[in-house]
């Protein structure tokens, strides 16, 4: 039941990715914590595995097609490194408990819900100058996000790009793409370690993923973009409210560290 579980909020992620350029992976969590009840610390190193591999996997089309602009992924990439660096310590020294953790989660799905039901740019870029000092302060926020709560922050990166950088929305995705993928990488980095049982979630997540970027990306000339923005964010209030409320009824057992690092010292 669990695989199938999986196998689907995987092609529900990966549709939805492929659909509307970001925002998919912000569903996993939710997923993993109330569908499967795994612990914070289990689900939110297997997210970021997941939506690593999934932005890299969309990352590579969108080299080839050049839709990744170095200079805006490094000033808002390198801020978000180090934010993931800093939220994912804040949660490995126990400055940050699993519940508000799952807090944290839910006011970022309201946020990507409200930005969801804004209606996308389109077009050319929006007029103006580009307001390069925003840059850095929201990769700065959107990486720490990811270091805590394990999201890719997609949701919040292709409209900063947009609004802030004033690129059109195609390449805001993919330059977006460049900076989870690598915000990802560090916050996992700086966890540490992660369950061996957890990951094998991972094998059904990734094949339900793949077959969901192949239907998304057959349904996309079909679709209404508004519709799906309007579909998706009514999900993330679902979300929302169901996290907030386990936030405030959840609590984690004492954390047993059981990962790759502690097998192998057991077999010393």
């Amino acid at each position: 039941m669990s695989d199938l579980l999986l196998l689907a909020g995987g092609a529900l992620i990966g549709a939805l990715l492929a659909l509307l350029g970001a925002g998919g992976s912000i569903l996993l969590l939710p997923l993993l914590v109330s569908g499967l009840d795994l612990p914070m610390r289990e689900a939110v190193p297997l997210s970021l595995i997941v939506v690593l591999l999934l932005a890299l996997m969309n990352l590579v089309p969108a080299l080839r097609q050049r839709r990744v602009l170095w200079r805006f992924a490094g000033w808002m990439g390198a801020p978000a490194l180090l934010g993931s660096w800093i939220g994912a310590g804040w949660v490995k020294a126990g400055l940050i408990g699993p519940n508000q953790q799952l807090l944290l989660f839910a006011l970022a799905a309201t946020a990507a819900a409200a930005l969801m039901l804004r209606p996308p740019a389109v077009g050319s870029s929006p007029q103006g100058p580009v307001r390069w000092w925003w840059l850095p302060l929201q990769g700065l926020g959107i990486g720490c996000l990811t270091g805590i709560a394990g999201v890719g922050g997609g949701f919040a990166v292709v409209p900063a790009l947009v609004l802030f950088g004033r690129l059109p929305m195609a390449l805001a995705s993919g330059t977006s793409l460049l900076v989870i993928a690598a915000s990802s990488l560090m916050a996992l980095l700086a966890h540490g370690e992660w369950s061996v049982e957890g990951l094998r979630l991972l094998f059904p997540l990734l094949i339900g993923g793949g077959f969901g970027v192949l239907l998304g990306q057959r349904l996309a000339p079909h679709l209404s973009e508004q519709r799906l923005r309007q579909g998706f964010a009514a999900l993330l209030l679902v979300s929302a409210v169901s996290s907030g409320f386990e936030a405030l009824q959840r609590r984690d057992a004492p954390i047993v560290q059981h990962s790759f690092l502690n097998e192998s010292s057991l077999h010393r």
